[in-house]
């Protein structure tokens, strides 16, 4: 069983692996609470157009996609705060277009489109050294950033209102909620790919939620449960000569699933 780690690749998708997974419930967790998970989607497609840019331009794909998932995050939030679209508007908006520029781009290239199915889909074939090192520095920024301010972003998360009233800066926590929400899309993509990404944020935070516990206990759930979907994906993955980001996927949910049976009886 142990043979697998005599792959370079597998061992570099594990990493990989175990970086987003403990990554993104930190952020999925507030997403649910705010009901704001079509974000992760958006996002997504949006960091699908910044993958054309870069394979177009010469940019490293990871680099683009960042930097366009960051941008339009802070896009998304300055017309959430002007009120001048509705909120599930903007991301409408947003993941349209994007996706309509990426399919654009694309077509523009060529030689791309044997290369855009790994970002589609996930491939811990293609994950490079250099990603390792990108998610890990993203993965550390993001904890550092959740750590100085779980207080206000657990305060916003459950009444905004309240929080404003009580002096914290309220859009500023928003925008940077939604700055890390494109951090860990753009540091999952790898892994579960673009079009699976949201649930590598999603999936482990509804299931902890259904075991009614304490905030920080209902966090260290969802890590449970997404660092062992993403660990047993990539082992059945491998063996079994499966999709990697699908697999993972179907596990978290088998996760849900069981969960959400046992705590009905219960």
């Amino acid at each position: 069983m142990f043979d697998i780690f005599q792959y370079g690749f597998i061992v570099r998708g594990l990493e990989a692996g175990v970086i987003a997974a403990l990554t993104a419930p930190l952020i999925g967790i507030f997403l649910v609470l705010r009901r704001y998970a079509l974000i992760a989607d958006t996002l997504a497609h949006v960091s699908l157009a910044g993958i054309a840019v870069g394979l177009l331009s010469g940019i490293h794909p990871t680099v683009a996609a960042l930097a366009a998932a960051v941008l339009a995050s802070l896009g998304i939030e300055r017309l959430r705060i002007g009120k001048k679209v509705y909120g599930e508007s903007a991301l409408a908006l947003f993941l349209s277009g994007s996706l309509a520029l990426a399919i654009v781009l694309l077509s523009m290239g060529r030689g791309t489109g044997a290369n855009i199915t790994s970002y589609l889909f996930g491939s811990i074939v293609t994950v490079s050294a250099t990603d390792v090192a990108v998610m890990f520095g993203l993965g550390i920024l993001i904890l550092a950033a959740v750590t100085a301010f779980y207080k206000e972003l657990v305060f916003i998360a459950f009444d905004e209102d309240a929080a404003m009233v009580s002096g914290i800066p309220a859009r500023a926590i928003n925008a940077l909620l939604i700055v890390l929400t494109a951090l860990a899309v753009s540091l999952s993509i790898p892994i579960v790919g673009i079009l699976l990404v949201s649930a590598l944020l999603v999936i482990p935070a509804v299931t902890a939620f259904l075991f009614r516990k304490s905030f920080i206990a209902t966090i260290f759930i969802a890590e449970i449960v997404s660092l062992s979907s993403v660990i047993a994906g990539i082992f059945v993955s491998f063996y079994f000569n499966l999709s990697t980001g699908g697999t993972i996927v179907l596990i978290m949910l088998g996760f849900f699933l069981l969960t959400l049976t046992l705590t009905r009886r219960r």
